[in-house]
């Protein structure tokens, strides 16, 4: 469970005082996010001092949510994460001297927002970005093991000097220049709320969107972007291990071979029964499913061709390459 406290609006104020506030422009992607997005406001309001929530036409109230916490609400037509993330990025303007990433389920611990206050006025020109630990919650359970608790991520970084790569899954922000610091004392948490089906629901569509990619490095579908050779360290050894490494060996087997690694050699096991369920679904149920994706699109290809494949993403899962 994470240790982090929920605050109130109320408790906040008008987002709190303006002289505790970072200049920084958080943008916070959207859609049907009632059930997370005053928790993501309420929580970032008092360390930012700009607001940009960038959303696809949502149905239910998240809109009304966030501009009723004062936050500023841009709309655009969802494509894939990349090019709505990019848009809010080009269309927020941010004149903030750093830009945060954070998607709507996801909050930072108090300890971390502390330490960001006591770094970022020491930070000199060449440090451009900032990475955080990702502590996952799932069905309020911190799961601590199996490797995933090692993730890291760049999700604050210098106006101007970062852009996210243009991916279909599996995108990460990319500086132009400099170095990179390490946030202590807290971690970005991504704690969903919704039940299993919402979640096997999304990672099915993820799971097609990772095939998309793995397909493109076959077939040559679209330019791949390459920019992750600039950024953090942890992006690029991240990316080397899922092309390179994973991305090499037999289809199927890997997902059997990459989950047994995760719960048993890394102890996923000690994450107790919500533990069990992540690792076997996170961790094999959709590796399987990916791999399943990629040997149908081999086949779909090896029938039709790959104009024909184009045609078939576009109409079947709206994926415009």
């Amino acid at each position: 469970m994470a240790e982090d406290l929920f605050v109130s609006p109320a408790a906040l104020g008008d987002f709190g005082p303006e002289a505790s506030k970072l200049s920084i422009t958080v943008i916070i992607l959207s859609f049907n996010e009632e059930i997370h997005i005053e928790r993501c406001l309420t929580r970032i309001a008092p360390l930012v001092e700009r607001i940009v929530v960038v959303d696809s036409f949502s149905t239910d109230s998240t809109v009304e949510i966030a501009r009723h916490l004062g936050a500023e609400v841009l709309q655009h037509a969802w494509k894939n994460y990349s090019d709505q993330f990019q848009w809010g990025l080009d269309n927020a303007k941010p004149t903030s001297e750093w830009v945060m990433r954070l998607d709507s389920d996801e909050y930072i611990e108090l300890g971390a927002q502390d330490a960001l206050r006591r770094l970022l006025p020491t930070l000199d020109d060449e440090t451009t970005g900032l990475t955080f630990k990702l502590k996952v919650v799932f069905r309020e359970r911190f799961i601590r093991h199996g490797r995933y608790y090692s993730s890291v991520l760049l999700r604050i970084w210098r106006n101007g000097v970062g852009q996210i790569e243009q991916r279909w899954m599996d995108e990460h922000i990319v500086l132009s220049r400099g170095t990179t610091r390490h946030v202590e004392g807290g971690d970005l948490v991504d704690h969903n709320l919704n039940d299993i089906g919402w979640w096997t629901d999304k990672h099915n569509r993820y799971a097609t969107r990772h095939m998309v990619d793995f397909i493109n490095r076959e077939y040559g579908l679209f330019n791949e972007d390459e920019r992750i050779q600039e950024t953090a360290a942890a992006a690029r050894r991240k990316r080397f291990l899922k092309n390179s490494v994973y991305g090499r060996a037999p289809i199927y087997l890997r997902a059997v071979l990459f989950y047994l690694y995760r719960y048993f050699v890394r102890l996923g096991f000690l994450d107790g029964k919500e533990g069990f369920l992540f690792h076997f679904l996170h961790g094999f149920w959709v590796y399987m499913l990916i791999d399943a994706k990629i040997e149908e699109a081999r086949m779909f290809i090896a029938k039709h061709g790959v104009e024909a494949f184009k045609t078939h993403l576009r109409v079947h899962h709206k994926i415009e390459l």
